[in-house]
């Protein structure tokens, strides 16, 4: 997995034992899928035992090697056997957490429970536990998926808390790029724009759609390939960055 400098090399996903958390819908889910496509060893984690199960067995038609992990995570409390799928893992994809689309006047106390375990806590203790194995092995790939504009500190009128969680992710992966990139692990902060997925309503579909940039929302199948592409190899040279793939949303 690695070169003769000793850092990792820019390979494909065959074979690289692959955790997914958030992958059994949205996001997470089609990045599973274009993991599995890939060849690599995917475990996927999902809350829901029949949907967790049931997109389990469709990637396994996909001719991949599927486990899968069953935990609530909603209250910010990490399982052991997460913890251990993360450190055992070559990749981590983080692809979870609970949206709150409130103003800051209606925003509860548990709100910003919800978001600031779930959002930020919870990946952190994820990511961290997964880059001290990978270190030690010399490799390893981190992706934690931020949310839309959430690239940089700016101020927002209806989900000011989820924004401040998920922009803290950036922290967590250039801290994890300043203390293990010399032992070859990669983290970097994947920050979407507006992605077609079935948590969408229709009313929302619309106004989504109608903001963004080039009139349509962005297939799911198109953020997973970049995603792919990011933890096979394309991290590397970018390690601790910020990526935003928004279509230009944030120069509007």
């Amino acid at each position: 997995m690695e070169n003769n400098t000793g850092t990792p090399s820019k390979q494909s996903l065959a074979g690289l034992r692959t955790l997914i958390v958030g992958g059994s819908g949205g996001i997470g889910y089609a990045v599973a899928r274009a993991a599995a496509s890939a060849g690599a060893l995917v475990t996927v984690h999902g809350h829901d035992p029949e949907r967790l199960a049931s997109k389990a067995a469709t990637l396994r038609e996909l001719g991949g090697e599927v486990s899968t992990i069953c935990a609530d995570l909603s209250e910010g409390e990490v399982p052991e056997s997460l913890l251990d799928a993360a450190r055992s893992s070559d990749v981590v994809v983080f692809a979870y957490g609970p949206f709150v689309y409130k103003t800051l006047a209606m925003t509860e106390p548990a709100d910003w429970r919800l978001v600031t375990l779930a959002c930020l806590a919870l990946p952190g203790m994820v990511a961290s536990a997964a880059a001290i194995s990978m270190a030690g092995r010399g490799f390893g790939r981190i992706l934690l998926f931020g949310g839309t504009r959430t690239d940089a500190i700016r101020g927002f009128k209806s989900n000011a808390a989820y924004a401040a969680a998920k922009t803290g992710l950036g922290v967590v992966a250039k801290s994890i790029a300043t203390e293990f990139g010399p032992r070859g692990v990669s983290c970097a902060v994947l920050c979407p724009g507006f992605v077609d997925t079935e948590y969408l309503d229709p009313a929302m579909k619309a106004q989504l759609t109608e903001a963004s940039p080039r009139g349509g929302l962005i297939p799911s199948a198109e953020l997973a390939s970049l995603a792919c592409y990011l933890v096979s190899g394309g991290m590397d040279l970018a390690n601790g960055a910020i990526i935003v793939a928004d279509r230009g949303l944030h120069a509007l």
